[in-house]
């Protein structure tokens, strides 16, 4: 299972704390939270397949969304861990590309919208699956 933390560079977020629904089960129902944004990110993210993966692997991507929720301009990694290899790193680097395709429009809610439009975000995936002895 993946974990993810999500943080978001902006002051009128505060919508943060409201609960999630289910946009992650239906990619066109309304996106109404940022809990329901990062459910619909991870619904998205398939990880590399074990033979190219690292346990513990971070990598973190910096991106924002326009009002109607397609991504506005290009996301960026931002961190991967050290520890991984350049094998590795590429790995996980076109797993988020894909993710992140896969994710480009998103059914945003008006108000989610309006409070995240331009704002850049974050969001680091972590992959703490079990490889295989």
């Amino acid at each position: 299972m993946f974990k993810s933390r999500f943080q978001i560079a902006g002051e009128a977020l505060v919508i943060a704390a409201l609960s999630a629904s289910a946009a992650a089960q239906n990619p066109r129902t309304p996106i109404n939270t940022l809990t329901d944004l990062e459910a619909a990110l991870l619904a998205c993210w398939v990880p590399p397949p074990p033979e190219q993966s690292r346990p513990g692997m971070q990598i973190t991507v910096l991106m924002s969304y326009k009002r109607d929720g397609e991504l506005f301009d290009q996301p960026r990694i931002v961190f991967q861990s050290r520890e991984a290899s350049k094998a590795e790193r590429s790995s996980y680097r076109i797993a988020v590309a894909q993710m992140l395709e896969r994710c480009a429009s998103l059914p945003f809610a008006e108000a989610l919208g309006s409070a995240v439009a331009g704002q850049p975000f974050t969001m680091t995936l972590v992959d703490d699956r079990e490889q295989p002895p």
